[in-house]
């Protein structure tokens, strides 16, 4: 264990460099993948459990007994289950360093055995029937191995020192402190969680409170009920002194509270930041439906790490950041309504989060601000030449893999956004609500097939080489493009694409290009690029300056050129300049190409025609001061050009 430990702390200092190195809106989403981690040391190496698959739960009820100034709990459980299958022995995940008492099946005593693999394996009084229910209830007690590294924490907080404790159980830590079921295979579909603490503290919990009672002496037990289906890893529990408050959201008559349990030395400050929580979840509603659990509550609790923890209807909060809000609301929907069936699949957890809290950017800052963001992650993704959004089965045995902001967060953000600019917001959009109210998915699990089905069925679109570059896959494209002008109304380019990481040959993309004028013009275009040294010929009006690829940051690239083949550009090929400019009197065109050169036409500021000659010299002493354009009509085409009357 000390050398754990020490490993654990090693492991930090690095996380602690490196986010350092990267500046505030890295750091704040380094803390959140972070705070999300922490409860899984212990566990590093925890794998499916083959026993627990052979029976649904449906109800808990959780009785814990708990003190703030001491890392220990004393817990009764009873779990109701239906069996899937014929069965004598019931197993729950439990640490080993929690100790049973006794274990009753339907109030009767019953034999069980612990062992060092953290299982509580439970003899059934008789066999259990395939679709037979019964329910077997736990007594324990024990000090989770875990305390100081997350999933049950005690420490303290303000200059008073005041006694804190909450639990964080994601990915692997609820074992750790409560007998359950620790797999992403099942939902229990009813709790209710009654916490006994020293009755000067207030106790927070999934769902809705439903009433408090002096246990003597000088205790208090309070009733939280969820009626929603949830994994064991979002249940979880917080005492210490908070003070409450609540924001009310509308919900198109349908009210339900934001309650928010803050430490009083932070009331003040919360107070003037939790409010913008009703805006984004307004948002969060009209883009992706009703908050999966209106009918109780959501609220944050504070708690100790520098990040959140999104907990069913109640986030554990480190700060009260505007991101931060967004980022664990956002889970209410992507990761607690519909959550990853496996830890390989995370990013249908973090990848969305960490997308909707750029669209709340978008909504309340605007593009600019989103642009920026966007520009951001992508420099984060392409920090490093490697890394799939979908892991590996090795990678879920590394906690710091799997909540890797780089690629758990900020690419699987960045892909959803690339979907959204492929599919358009229409089809996206509605992609994301038939996801979320898929009746096999909705309060269930889903995988990465899941989401590509529904992204397909909205667009009509065949996505399966996108998820194999994008997300399978490793790395990201560079680009050299080459442009020239062929004529003086089209531009032709070139796309050179090399890959990153040898796993993909090659992305294919809609890649948006920016065209940039002479005289300030733009013209922006897509390039659907299915094939390398790919050529596009575009319609353009001006004279291009300069061709930029992916200028507002819509694609996971880096390290892009591009260049203008002088040698093929008709405008550098043949030159037509008219001089002096500014001019007073006499205007003179020069040019290299004479045997092209026809006319040309004056035209003032307005498009109002002034002159048209076949002269290379005219006169212009007579007309006011301003601006006028000249069109120089040749045997290659129109060579327009602006000019300055002093």
């Amino acid at each position: 264990m000390d050398i754990f430990l020490n490993m654990t702390r090693f492991i930090l200092l690095i996380i602690s460099l490196f986010i350092c190195s990267i500046g505030l809106k890295a750091q704040e989403l380094q803390k959140i993948s972070e705070a999300e981690a922490k409860s899984a040391h212990a566990k590093l190496h925890f794998k499916a459990n083959a026993n627990t698959g052979n029976y649904d739960v449906t109800y808990h009820k959780l009785e814990f007994t708990v003190n703030p100034s001491a890392a220990s709990i004393s817990g009764k459980v009873s779990t109701t289950f239906t069996a899937l299958e014929d069965m004598n022995t019931v197993t729950f995940d439990l640490d080993d360093n929690m100790v049973v008492s006794s274990v009753t099946q339907n109030n009767n005593t019953v034999t069980y055995s612990q062992n060092a693999n953290d299982e509580l394996i439970i003899n059934l009084e008789n066999t259990l029937n395939l679709g037979a229910a019964t329910t077997v209830e736990i007594t324990y007690s024990g000090n989770p191995t875990s305390n100081g590294f997350g999933s049950f924490e005690v420490t303290t907080h303000g200059n008073a020192q005041t006694p804190v404790l909450w639990t964080l159980s994601e990915p692997y830590g609820a074992l750790g402190w409560w007998p359950c079921k620790q797999d992403l295979n099942d939902k229990i579909d009813v709790i209710d969680v009654y916490i006994t603490a020293p009755e000067q503290y207030t106790a927070v919990s999934n769902g809705l409170e439903q009433g408090t009672s002096l246990t003597p002496p000088g205790r208090k037990t309070t009733h939280y009920k969820h009626q929603y289906p949830i994994p064991a890893y979002l249940i979880a529990i917080a005492v210490t002194n908070y003070e409450t408050y609540s924001h009310t959201v509308a919900n198109n008559g349908n009210p339900f509270p934001v309650v928010n349990y803050v430490y009083p030395e932070s009331l003040s400050a919360a107070q003037n930041s939790t409010g913008v929580t009703v805006d984004i979840m307004n948002h969060f509603i009209n883009l992706f439906g009703a908050y999966p659990f209106e009918n109780e509550k959501y609220g944050h609790a504070q708690f100790g790490w520098g990040g959140g923890m999104e907990h069913t209807t109640v986030s554990f909060m480190g700060n009260f950041s505007r991101n931060l809000i967004a980022h664990e609301l956002a889970h209410q929907w992507f990761g607690n309504k519909v959550t990853c069936g496996s830890w390989k699949d995370i990013w249908l957890n973090e990848g969305f989060a960490t997308y909707l809290t750029g669209l709340t950017v978008e909504h309340l800052d605007g593009e600019a601000a989103f642009k920026t963001w966007r520009n951001n992650a992508k420099n984060t993704v392409t920090s490093a030449t490697n890394g799939a959004v979908y892991l590996s089965d090795i990678d879920t045995t590394s906690v710091n893999r799997i909540f890797s902001s780089r690629l758990s967060y900020n690419k699987g953000a960045m892909v959803l956004h690339m979907l959204r600019k492929k599919l358009g917001d229409t089809n996206f959009f509605i992609a994301l609500k038939n996801y979320l109210s898929d009746a096999n998915l909705a309060y269930g699990y889903a995988k990465t097939p899941d989401l590509i089905a529904h992204l397909e069925a909205a667009s009509n679109l065949n996505l399966t080489g996108f998820f194999d570059d994008w997300v399978y896959q490793q790395g990201y494209p560079t680009y050299n493009l080459e442009w020239y002008q062929p004529t003086t109304n089209t531009i032709s380019i070139s796309l050179q694409q090399h890959q990153s990481d040898a796993s993909v040959s090659f992305f294919e993309a809609n890649v948006p290009i920016r065209i940039y004028g002479t005289n300030g013009e733009t013209a922006d275009v897509l390039l659907n690029n299915t094939g390398n040294a790919q050529t596009f010929v575009e319609n353009v009006s001006f004279q291009v300056s300069n061709v930029e690829i992916d200028p507002d940051s819509h694609l996971i690239t880096k390290n892009n050129t591009s260049t203008l083949n002088t040698e093929r550009n008709i405008y550098t090929k043949y030159t037509f300049e008219v001089v002096p400019n500014p001019v007073k009197n006499i205007l003179t065109l020069k040019t290299n190409a004479s045997n092209l050169f026809k006319n040309l036409i004056l035209y003032n500021a307005f498009g109002k025609k002034i002159l048209e000659t076949n002269k290379t010299e005219i006169s212009i002493s007579n007309l006011s001061n301003g601006v006028y354009f000249i069109s120089i009509i040749t045997g290659k085409g129109i060579f327009n050009k602006k000019v300055i009357k002093e």
